[in-house]
């Protein structure tokens, strides 16, 4: 393992005693570099290893459906864990407080952690320095070349980001090592995980979904089976929401259930090569580090502070102008806009906790169009996108909808009313690059009727 993977938050003297991994970011016991460090310090050190996550009591927007999602996952991991005679511990509460009691009662010689660039996330990691002692390692195994080596500042666009990440790649696009079942049992007879789901969660009266993917590793392994078989050849048509040619891997790549190393090693291992395979790993591994490089970089990567000067200047010019229709915040959830295809969108979400991706960037451009102020546009996105979409509250979501409202990841363009200088978008040219009139039918239409 390349030990430039791990950033020492505390180096503080070790003792001996038990390793423990804090997952919080990469759920999964297969190819999880957080947990290969804890292994490894475990076996040099003859001592158990235990793995720990903590429910939140909550999370962003997170709902039942979120946190049920997470759970089933969880509850697959953690039967691999004890095929590697590692055990799981579950939690509830406020994750970094009570991680460090654990910590504290079970005499842990060194925590290790999943890297994170998230605001909640920070405090979490926060918390526990603040209430432990023990020394603490960060891993990033979201990353193919971790967000730290990359970049220490924040990148201007892909372009800035590209050679720097593929500088790396040799160095880090390497196989996950195999281990024997951890040697060295944990001392004391293990509760049963306690995986139900947070009260906060439970009253939240979120919508029903009918997802698309289910939860898990090896549900993860299978969708990107077929999506390696059936659909990277056709993947020039990713495009159109009317094909079926997307991976369906963004709910496992958001929850690690699944690593974006492992995809690309597949990608590789199978022969793929060619415009489809080098479009899809320009997605997987330079637009998502870029976009943890973002909110790396950028504490406001939520609110129009983090936009780029350009943008914030001549989003203010345009504050004043006429806006075609403003809409409510409840109007934007029920998908009760005069726009029959932003409207097929928004219904996509609230069903599925899915949305296509090109009509994601439409999709929050309209919300900028017929809002009072881009502040107003950025709050609906992102509440909406946190709270329906299976793959939200993640850095990918904040870039992305950075981009589409404040041109975060882009540049200029010609000068227009409301949008001022950020890239526009309208219907018409939605209609020149696919069926707008199929899309719509499919899902504006009663539940039942979603197959037309």
């Amino acid at each position: 393992m390349n030990p430039q993977r791990v950033h020492i938050l505390r180096n503080a003297e070790t003792t001996p005693g038990p390793v423990l991994y804090w997952m919080h970011r990469d759920f999964r016991a297969r190819d999880n570099w957080g947990l290969t460090h804890a292994r490894l310090q475990a076996l040099s050190s003859g001592q158990p290893l235990a793995v720990v996550s903590c429910l939140a009591p909550a999370f962003a927007e997170a709902t039942s459906v979120h946190f049920e999602f997470l759970i089933q996952g969880l509850k697959e991991t953690a039967r691999a864990l004890k095929r590697e005679n590692i055990p799981l511990f579950v939690l509830h509460g406020e994750p970094g407080t009570r991680v460090a009691r654990f910590a504290r009662d079970h005499k842990i010689a060194l925590v290790v952690t999943d890297f994170d660039p998230l605001r909640i996330k920070i405090r979490w990691i926060h918390d526990l320095l603040q209430s432990c002692d023990q020394p603490v390692h960060e891993v990033d195994s979201r990353n193919i070349a971790p967000a730290r080596i990359v970049s220490s500042k924040r990148e201007f666009m892909a372009r800035t980001i590209r050679p720097k990440i593929k500088r790396l790649l040799p160095e880090f696009l390497d196989e996950f090592p195999v281990f024997s079942p951890h040697p060295h049992p944990w001392p004391t007879v293990c509760p049963p995980p306690d995986f139900s789901v947070p009260k906060a969660a439970q009253g939240d009266n979120a919508r029903p979904q009918a997802l698309i993917v289910e939860p898990g590793e090896q549900a993860a392994r299978a969708v990107l089976e077929k999506f390696l078989r059936d659909k990277l050849p056709r993947y020039m048509d990713r495009n159109d929401p009317n094909e079926d040619v997307c991976s369906n891997l963004s709910a496992h790549l958001h929850f690690g259930m699944i690593s974006a190393q492992r995809v690309a090693l597949e990608i590789l291992a199978h022969g793929h090569s060619g415009e489809q395979a080098d479009s899809f790993l320009e997605e997987l591994i330079i637009r998502r580090e870029l976009a943890d490089n973002f909110c790396l970089h950028t504490p406001d990567y939520d609110s129009v502070a983090g936009f780029s000067a350009w943008a914030e200047e001549s989003l203010h010019k345009h504050l004043s102008d006429p806006r075609p229709a403003i809409y409510s915040p409840e109007e934007f959830e029920n998908a009760q806009t005069h726009d029959p295809l932003w409207n097929a969108a928004q219904m996509q979400m609230l069903r599925t906790g899915r949305m296509h991706g090109y009509l994601r960037m439409y999709w929050a451009k309209k919300i900028l169009e017929w809002s009072p102020s881009a502040a107003d546009a950025l709050r609906t996105a992102i509440r909406l996108n946190d709270r329906y979409s299976l793959d939200g509250r993640d850095s990918n979501g904040y870039a992305g909808i950075a981009w589409s409202i404040g041109g975060v990841h882009d540049r200029g363009w010609t000068e227009r009313p409301i949008f001022g200088k950020i890239r526009y978008m309208n219907l018409a040219g939605a209609r020149r690059k696919f069926d707008v009139d199929r899309y719509v039918r499919r899902w504006t239409a009663a539940p039942d009727d979603e197959s037309t």
